[in-house]
């Protein structure tokens, strides 16, 4: 069904045209099929304007235009993104039995039109391309007999397949912005009663222009649409990238709570019984909610590196532990230089080599005291140690003390060290967390200031709202309850289990599955996560699919029965 260029070809082929009725029955039938013409038209353009999918558009554009015209076969012709060839996206032939492109599953693999020759000059040879470069359609009784045009292709195309080429209708469609987008090409219109092939009447070719236009119009709807699409994931994409450029992990992280969150959303629609028997996600549902996955840590793009980061308690630009092993060796060296003085002075003095031996002992026993000190004030910069009131209580009696830096007495630690020092979990102080929860206020913000569908408009909420708990004690907002929607549920409880179970967190050992099973019941029983959501976890396998996928080999171990189903 494909025609090759020539060097050259005159348009010859004409419309046909229907006789005048003959009888007032005849009269009669003609205005009953133009009344159910017209009403068919409307249909078509409603079921046209509904579609969203691009290839069961383009699937339903061949397959209304067959209908319309009775015709044996079908193709349609999409112009690429350079404007420069007709690329094939439906291929239909009921006498072959042949579907290609749309939601067939076959790939379409003719090779493209050329609008233009190599020279660069306008491609009229091939009747397709001659219709979308002079926005007139071509009309034929038999392409075997037809003049102006090169049908080689297809000649070889009934040698090859055994089919009979005959009457044939190109319509070019036209966008509402005068764009030739497309170009629709009908083959072998056959008799309703003798199933003959004849030509394409006038009132065929005239409904094939209506829904041609209507088509060109939805097209172009879908494909602003799906531009739109494109344009919010490639925007999502950018600012993951910008997230990953800052933190290499952060990424790692939205990726899995993206698919953890899917999982389980997935697991409450394929539920039909228990507490979410009567959930289900729509389509539209499923993609807000991967959305606001995707988006959950947007805010933590203005969160800074060394923050987001802090792998050690002492951690800003760099670990701050070099500056106080630095510390400490001046004040060993200020030591030593202590005991040399002293040394020479008792030798000025006189004194005895006992008297000389008992100092010496002394010094050693304060410099290993001081080594004994460093020790353990880095053991507090690690955050696997629990910091006891009794290892604070050391850090500040070290901090209290003193040496002279030149003629100044300075604390062997600052005051942010001992305050970094003695966090008792984790990494960060106070300040510190506060500026990590804001995430989610710029999270809200930023989501909030985009344009989202109606389908898509709880985007910021979801993705805002996964720090949030059941008892209220979240943030930012401190929802909690049933003002808490099932989504941000999910979400938290993806979230939660990423974290504990990550393996590329710089500041902690990633967590055995059983123990991260056991915190998230502890949450449970907090009424920081959902219940239902969390049983639905284990028990719908989600679990043990998602350590599969992206826990270590050895982090996944037994972890104990889920409870039994609610309700």
């Amino acid at each position: 069904m494909n025609e090759e260029p020539t060097d050259s070809a005159d348009v010859s082929a004409a419309p046909m045209t229907e006789q005048a009725p003959s009888t007032l029955e005849e009269l009669r039938e003609q205005v009953a099929w133009l009344n159910r013409h017209v009403h068919r038209l409307s249909e078509i353009g409603m079921a046209l304007s509904a579609e969203q999918d691009r290839n069961r558009l383009l699937e339903m554009i061949v397959e209304l235009a067959r209908s319309l015209t009775n015709a044996d076969a079908g193709t349609l012709y999409i112009v690429d993104h350079t404007g420069m060839k007709l690329e094939f996206v439906v291929l239909q032939n009921d006498t072959m039995n042949v579907r290609l492109g749309g939601t067939s599953g076959n790939a379409v693999t003719l090779p493209p039109v050329h609008l233009y020759t190599p020279e660069g000059e306008p491609n009229h040879a091939n009747v397709s391309s001659h219709v979308a470069l002079t926005r007139e359609y071509v009309n034929i009784d038999d392409v075997y007999c037809a003049e102006g045009f090169d049908f080689s292709g297809t000649r070889r195309y009934d040698e090859s397949t055994g089919y009979h080429s005959q009457s044939m209708l190109v319509m070019p469609m036209e966008n509402h912005e005068h764009e030739i987008i497309g170009v629709l090409q009908l083959l072998n219109a056959k008799d309703k009663n003798s199933e003959q092939v004849v030509g394409f009447s006038q009132e065929r070719l005239e409904a094939v222009r209506s829904l041609a236009s209507q088509a060109a119009v939805a097209l172009t709807n879908t494909q602003l649409i799906n531009g739109l699409k494109e344009l919010l994931y490639s925007f999502m994409q950018s600012i993951a990238a910008a997230i990953d450029a800052k933190s290499p992990y952060t990424r790692g992280h939205i990726d899995r709570v993206v698919d953890l969150t899917m999982r389980i959303a997935e697991s409450i629609n394929a539920q039909s019984e228990g507490p979410y028997a009567d959930v289900r996600f729509s389509v539209d549902e499923l993609e807000e909610l991967k959305l606001a996955a995707w988006m959950h840590d947007v805010g933590k793009i203005t969160t800074p590196v060394h923050v987001v980061d802090k792998s050690t308690k002492l951690e800003a630009i760099v670990d701050r532990i070099e500056i106080v092993r630095a510390r400490f060796r001046l004040i060993g060296k200020a030591l030593q230089a202590e005991l040399l003085e002293k040394l020479l002075e008792m030798a000025g003095n006189g004194a005895s080599r006992s008297e000389m031996f008992t100092l010496t002992e002394d010094m050693e026993k304060r410099r290993q005291d001081l080594e004994a000190d460093l020790a353990f004030v880095e053991s507090c910069n690690r955050p696997g140690e629990f910091m006891s009131d009794e290892r604070i209580k050391r850090v500040k009696d070290i901090a209290a003390r003193t040496f002279d830096d030149g003629g100044e007495q300075k604390p062997w630690l600052s005051e942010d060290e001992v305050q970094n020092l003695c966090i008792r979990k984790g990494t960060l102080t106070d300040a510190e967390r506060k500026i990590i929860e804001d995430h989610t206020v710029v999270t809200f913000d930023m989501l909030g200031r985009l344009p989202f569908p109606k389908r898509l408009a709880r985007i910021p909420e979801f993705a805002g709202s996964h720090h949030e708990k059941l008892d209220g004690t979240g943030y930012p907002n401190h929802i909690g309850g049933d003002a808490l929607s099932l989504q941000a549920r999910i979400l938290a409880v993806a979230d939660v289990f990423e974290a504990l179970t990550a393996a590329d967190r710089p500041y902690k050992e990633p967590m055995k599955l059983s123990q991260a099973v056991k915190i998230l019941g502890f949450m449970v029983k907090d009424k920081h996560v959902d219940a239902d959501v969390f049983n639905l976890f284990l028990q719908s396998g989600a679990v043990g699919q998602y350590a599969e996928a992206h826990l270590k080999p050895e982090q996944i171990d037994e972890i104990a029965p889920p409870p039994p189903p609610a309700g």
